[in-house]
């Protein structure tokens, strides 16, 4: 028996100092294993076949022929596959994707439904097979067609009320000395994360394991157990490495159909997606149609404010974009009326993407910000100053700390942004237009209950396990810097074990509430171990483990609006003779509570920053109405960012702290998206003098505009 020491006053802390990443070296060595690549005896592979019309029924599959081709097991269909549940609510309060209950009957609801699974000995033989299948259809009419008018839209409730609203706002229209109404769209956008969806599942002495890329395997645990009619202590889901997931990485087709493929055969079996297949059965961001209309006094102080966003989702499923969310914590207004509405269509189900509706709302919000500024004649950083809210527009709850001035005037500072020309079109440096622009950004500050255990070991070393997930955020080493910090040691005593549904229920990776949740659990058990330990203790050879659960720490956390902030600032040059817009230059200012990795940390703002600039100039995904498909389902036909987009990014943050808060972690993957759209939109229009409200900027609709600027011998709107 042995007693272990811990830290003692001398520790000195780990959270807040640069840290390379723990399983680094494994990740560039290739030593760390993905989902796909894990290996398992007597493996087969299964390959979704996936519906070639857009809407209609499924008369007839000729599986007879495919049966016969070499190495194929068997063909899943809607005739043969096992039954599913269905009617439950789910780990997130809402029923399932129906995507997600594969072959349950023979409708077809859009281009790209799964309509069978084909299982051979190889991946090769059961893509040659399922490529192979015939499949005859009885095609129905279908509709694709998403436009800001559609007479179908309505209302729909997701985690916040689709309406709200307070004061007269057409009387304070009238009484506004200034007034901005414009409409601003978004187009469909997909996160095409590096790694592909994959899983693998298996039954083991009675009991289901799936290997796979999630971002939660609390989450997938329960949907499957949910799915399969199963004892949730009967499924085990592991996720060992994850190659990014940024909202898509949840319960999806492939993974039910490898469950339903090793329950038939009794054999493990793995679904790997294309990159094809992703953008039909992953997810994606919807397009959205908004409508920002501002009313101001001469001081430019906001009387009335009115957002207004449509999105679309599936026939089989609603879920919706909450685009006018934003405008409900910015900026407040004596009228102030918000609305999300949706729309259904013959297409894929959206789902969460990266700063779900804050992302196309701030973009929306915060261009028709730098428009009124411009009618005010007020710089645009005044004019958000000016309209800092005293507590929640919507919420009425208090502040928790609003750091977004001090975002904004460090920002501007360190942009040079008081040197600017606010004249549009004058600076020049040859054949390129130079133009600044910036914007504010906010992004809740949340947690979820979660569980995690703490081991101390006689050798001295400790042992943490939490369901969380690396998604490539980097939270396996925040959480063992949380880790060591609250055992007061140094972080090479701590392993910190993750991606395990064995280990207990847990917050998955999303919302930017992964790392505050899971640091929560982790530093509530490792505390209690610590003092076990300071009891003197004596550790058996297994060791003492304490397990923690947060459930009713966070239902006492005091009500209040939490979130984090940012000012994002952009150079941008602008070709009007070729369209070509290049970003320069781009800071972005935060603060988001206490940052843990600082080396991590500034790659997740950059990160974000510069999925800004691809959604500003770069992404647009593009519907064939005629056949209900894409155009260019792939990486070369979906344009994004890359490292010649982006020469000159810089991220930083200030001092962020909630004496309320026990945790002081806040969430970092979302807030560097939020507001950086805008922000180079805000730029071209200072370049150029020609706003662009619909995004991309593509080329073409820079041409467009600055030759509808020229005929007119002036500004113009794109």
């Amino acid at each position: 028996m042995t007693t272990v020491a811990t830290g003692t006053a001398a520790h000195t802390p780990a959270v807040g100092t640069a840290h390379t990443r723990v399983e680094g070296r494994d990740k560039v060595t290739g030593a760390a294993r993905y989902a796909g690549e894990i290996p398992f005896e007597n493996l087969a592979h299964g390959w979704l076949a996936l519906s070639t019309v857009a809407r209609g029924r499924i008369r007839a599959l000729e599986t007879d022929t495919v049966l016969g081709m070499p190495g194929v097991l068997a063909v899943l269909d809607h005739r043969n596959a096992p039954r599913l549940t269905t009617d439950y609510t789910g780990l997130l309060g809402t029923p399932p994707d129906p995507t997600c209950a594969v072959f349950q009957h023979d409708r077809v609801p859009h281009l790209g439904w799964p309509v069978a699974l084909v299982v051979a000995e190889t991946s090769e033989q059961a893509r040659e097979a399922a490529e192979a299948l015939v499949v005859h259809y009885d095609q129905e009419p279908h509709d694709v067609g998403f436009t800001g008018d559609h007479p179908d839209a309505y209302p729909l409730d997701s985690h916040e009320p689709a309406v709200t609203g307070k004061g007269d706002l057409d009387a304070e229209l009238a009484a506004s000395a200034h007034v901005v109404d414009r409409e601003f769209t978004t187009p469909e956008e997909h996160h095409s994360m590096m790694e592909p969806h994959a899983a693998t599942a298996r039954w083991e002495d009675g009991r289901l394991e799936v290997i796979d890329s999630n971002q939660g395997a609390t989450w997938v645990v329960g949907e499957l157990a949910n799915l399969f009619s199963l004892d949730p202590a009967s499924v085990r889901v592991r996720s060992e490495h994850v190659g990014g997931g940024f909202g898509s990485k949840g319960v999806r087709a492939h993974q039910v159909a490898a469950v339903m493929a090793a329950t038939t055969l009794q054999r493990p079996v793995r679904v790997v997606l294309t990159r094809r297949q992703m953008f039909s059965l992953a997810g994606y961001r919807s397009p959205t149609t908004q409508r920002v209309r501002l009313g101001a006094d001469a001081d430019g102080r906001l009387r009335a404010l009115e957002h207004r966003s449509l999105s679309m989702t599936s026939t089989v499923h609603e879920f919706i974009e909450p685009s006018a969310g934003v405008a409900r914590v910015m900026y407040d207004a004596d009228a102030h009326h918000t609305a999300n509405r949706v729309v259904r269509l013959d297409v894929p189900t959206p789902t969460w993407m990266r700063a779900p509706g804050e992302a196309p709302g701030s973009f929306a919000l915060e261009a028709a910000l730098d428009e009124l500024a411009e009618e005010c004649g007020i710089d645009p950083v005044e004019l958000r100053l000016r309209n800092e809210p005293a507590k929640g527009p919507v919420s009425g709850l208090p502040f928790a700390g609003r750091n977004l001035p001090a975002c904004l005037r460090e920002g501007a500072r360190r942009f040079g942004w008081a040197d600017r020309d606010p004249r549009p079109g004058v600076r020049r440096d040859g054949r390129w237009l130079l133009g600044t622009g910036m914007a504010a950004a906010s992004f809740g500050a949340g947690a979820a209950p979660s569980t995690a255990t703490a081991t101390a070991h006689p050798d001295g070393t400790f042992t943490v396990r939490i369901a969380a997930a690396d998604i490539g955020t980097g939270a396996r080493t925040a959480l063992t810097l949380v880790a060591a910090d609250a055992l007061g040691v140094r972080p090479e005593r701590v392993q910190v074990r993750i991606g395990d549904s064995d280990f207990g229920p847990a917050m998955i990776a999303g919302g930017s509430m992964g790392t505050r949740s899971w640091s929560w659990a982790i530093t509530a058990a490792a505390g209690e171990l610590r003092e076990r330990l300071a009891l003197g203790s004596d550790i058996p050879p297994q060791g003492i483990t304490v397990r923690s659960d947060t459930t009713a720490a966070i239902g006492a956390l005091t009500p209040a609006e939490r979130h984090s902030y940012g000012a994002q600032f952009a150079e941008v040059a602008v070709d009007v003779s070729t369209g070509e817009v290049r970003v320069r230059r781009m800071l972005g200012i935060f603060a988001a509570g206490r940052i843990v990795n600082p080396l991590t940390a500034r790659g997740q703002f950059l990160g974000g920053m510069i999925w800004g600039i691809s959604m500003a100039l770069h992404e647009e995904a593009v519907r064939d109405r005629a056949t209900g498909g894409h155009v260019g389902a792939d990486l070369a036909g979906y344009h994004v960012a890359t490292h010649a987009d982006v020469p000159h990014l810089e991220a930083d943050w200030i001092d962020d702290t909630d004496p309320g808060d026990p945790v002081g972690i806040k969430g970092i993957g979302e807030i560097g998206i939020v507001g950086a759209a805008a922000a180079v939109a805000n730029a071209v229009w200072h370049a150029t003098g020609v706003r662009h409200r619909d995004l991309p900027i593509r080329p073409d609709r820079v041409l467009a505009a600055s030759q509808g600027a020229t005929a007119s011998g002036g500004a113009a709107d794109a």
